[in-house]
């Protein structure tokens, strides 16, 4: 039966006859993601540690090799394999610049090596060696045969020394020179993406420009943002996260609380994109113009922040490509256009495009476009909206499109949706995620989440980043937890994460009111109207926001996701877990109370050596929160935590007697 699609190759099940004398099997190489069909991912500065089973038959010596380069390169850069145990190798390189590299494995059968044990075995029992020095000295004139000077006159003349089995620096050149018919290199070529730092650490603000106006009950602007930067800086955020700032569709525009009908000064939902003051590569004129919106790009760079800007592939029916472009929609037998909609949600003032319309390539290029125009005006960070709603081929090229000449821009997928999907849109080149954080509630939900996250395969394509509330998720422990609730909530994503963002000012303001009983939707929600803020509220968890920041900004341990370690507690409301940056030179442990509503109390089990101390050692505890200090010895702890005062522990470790 024919489908159509790509053709199939049929698998030829004939044993190929050999061309090359191969001994070594290079397998079980991780990372590899799906048979290196994606890249993992790294940022600047990070180290790829690369492991495999090598091995061959009988009981030769192997000598292996980690082969790497930056895409462009054309010379292999090499790093050394080490046998670790159990025909496990273990090697890693450096990633120092943003962009591609590829990485292998070569391995081969060490004749020299092999003889050098062997001789070492027999002159231990008193054996007779003359016969075998003049093997160890023919195999290294076999070796400077296949060798280039200067290498290949070292191995002539170590030839004939009296002890060429002592001598390390021939066996490393013999190692270096194997017979090329022997060599064994791993069948695939593998992918490292390698993003700035700030795809691997990042503190996000998102911010609804038209409610940060400097003067109350006027639309907020580009020039009234830009005096709101100190607050965020202050706070310590170093991404300010807009949603669409484009023009908004009037057509069946949204009223305040999402009501199906607007009065005449409601201004819309943002994501209503395109009117008749233009589409996706144009700003909505009540927040000001272009160039406006570029000096907010530059003045918050002036200060360490980075602009992320909101891509989502919608339109309001006013938007120019409705009327350019119709055949990018999909037209319903009465001539109307089928709206988006989210079951029992609808979204009458949203067209969706239609991506399996006959000008895909078209729709493609000018999706691609709307990118490279905003990058062009200073923005290298998109939050991508609803990504698993378009094609996950889209997604593969336009992302490989993008970063090919600009590979310093990332991607932030908002998908809400199945693990595997989001998975997939990982694997395909988004940069970070969004993840299910902002609704696990207890202990062993976020303990078997992150380590999934954290200790799996995930951790190679999927970075997350944690958000206790979006403009389109209230969830039910902040509307009935209080400030302790939202307290918590900060410490775990801001520690938990290294990528943690909040909506605000919702969230530092404690904005907890649901548009009604049951729903996840905010109570005048931002999406339909303006706000009015007062920033200065004494309730406020501005200072903690700061203080939890410039923790991050000083520990590498929580910069990183990979250093996660869950500890045991004997009270299923209390959590505990250690960070720890690379070498453990620098340790963090969270002990966290998980009921908001009342004090919880029990013994923490550490085990020294998960927290890079010696056995028995004992550690000071800073609290990097209220300044306390404690010693710990032994093993076990006792922790109690009332949310009305604190909700958890953010210690710094460090060995006793250390300044």
């Amino acid at each position: 039966m024919t489908t159509g699609g790509r053709p199939v190759e049929r698998a030829s099940l004939a044993i190929e006859t050999p061309t090359t004398n191969e001994r070594v099997v290079i397998e079980s190489v991780k990372p590899e993601i799906e048979c290196g069909r994606f890249p993992i991912k790294r940022v600047v500065g990070d180290e790829v540690v690369v492991e495999a089973d090598i091995f061959t038959d009988g009981h030769d010596e192997i000598a292996a090799l980690l082969l790497y380069r930056h895409e462009d390169e054309s010379d292999w850069r090499e790093a050394a394999l080490s046998f670790v145990d159990n025909d496990g190798w273990r090697g890693s390189f450096t990633v120092e610049r943003i962009g591609r590299y590829a990485y292998t494995l070569r391995a081969w059968v060490d004749h020299f090596a092999s003889w050098r044990r062997d001789l070492a075995k027999k002159r231990e029992a008193g054996q007779d060696v003359e016969v075998d020095t003049r093997v160890g000295a023919a195999l290294l004139e076999e070796a400077a045969e296949r060798a280039p000077p200067p290498d290949s006159s070292a191995l002539r003349e170590g030839s004939g020394a009296p002890d060429l089995w002592e001598n390390e620096a021939l066996a490393g050149l013999a190692a270096r020179h194997p017979d090329a018919a022997s060599v064994t290199t791993y069948e695939r070529e593998l992918g490292v993406v390698v993003d700035p730092e700030r795809a691997g650490f990042s503190a996000w603000y998102e911010m609804f420009p038209r409610s940060w106006s400097m003067q109350r009950g006027r639309h907020g602007t580009f020039g009234d943002l830009e005096q709101r930067i100190p607050y965020v800086q202050e706070m310590g955020f170093n991404v300010i996260y807009l949603p669409p700032i484009h023009p908004i569709g009037t057509s069946f525009r949204k009223g305040k609380n999402n009501a199906v009908e607007a009065s005449g000064d409601d201004t819309g939902s943002p994501w209503a994109i395109g009117s008749d003051a233009g589409g996706h590569k144009a700003v909505n004129p009540d927040l000001g113009t272009l160039e406006d919106f570029r000096s907010f790009v530059a003045a918050a760079a002036a200060r360490g922040i980075q602009v992320a800007l909101d891509i989502a592939f919608q339109c309001s029916p006013d938007h120019p490509y409705v009327r350019d472009h119709p055949d990018w929609f999909r037209w319903r037998p009465d001539g109307t256009v089928q709206y988006a909609e989210n079951p029992p949600k609808k979204y009458q003032d949203i067209y969706p495009f239609n991506f399996e319309t006959a000008s895909w390539r078209e729709l493609w290029d000018e999706l691609k476009s709307v990118f490279t125009f905003w990058i062009a005006q200073g923005v290298t960070i998109f939050r991508v909206d609803n990504p698993h709603t378009k094609p996950f081929r889209f997604w593969e090229w336009l992302i490989a499109e993008v970063k090919a000449g600009h590979p310093e821009v990332l991607f932030l997928s908002e998908a809400f949706t199945r693990p595997k999907v989001m998975y997939q849109l990982g694997k395909l080149g988004f940069s970070q995620s969004y993840t299910y954080f902002t609704w696990r509630n207890e202990k062993w939900e976020f303990e078997q989440y992150f380590e999934e996250l954290t200790q799996t395969e995930v951790r190679e394509f999927f970075r997350p980043n944690l958000w206790p509330n979006t403009p389109d998720i209230l969830p039910v422990h902040l509307q009935v937890g209080g400030r302790p609730a939202f307290a918590l909530r900060l410490l775990l994503a801001a520690t938990l994460g290294a990528n943690f963002g909040v909506y605000g000012p919702a969230f530092e303001l404690l904005e907890h009111r649901p548009l009604h009983a049951g729903s996840e939707e905010y109570l005048d929600s931002e999406k339909y109207q303006l706000r009015e803020w007062d920033l200065d509220g004494p309730d406020s968890l501005r200072p903690m926001i700061g203080r939890l920041n410039e923790v991050r900004s000083r520990n590498a341990a929580l910069q990183s996701d990979r250093g996660l370690r869950f500890h045991p507690v004997d009270n299923d409301w209390i959590m505990c877990y250690s960070k720890t940056s690379p070498g453990e030179r620098n340790v963090i442990l969270v002990v966290a109370n998980l009921d908001y509503r009342s004090a919880q109390a029990g013994h923490v089990t550490l085990s020294p050596e998960h927290l890079g101390l010696a056995p028995g050692a004992g550690c000071v505890l800073h609290d990097l929160l209220t300044g306390e200090v404690y010693q710990w010895s032994g093993d076990q702890g006792y922790v109690e935590l009332d949310p009305a005062s604190r909700p958890g522990h953010l210690f710094r470790v460090e060995p006793r007697g250390s300044s």
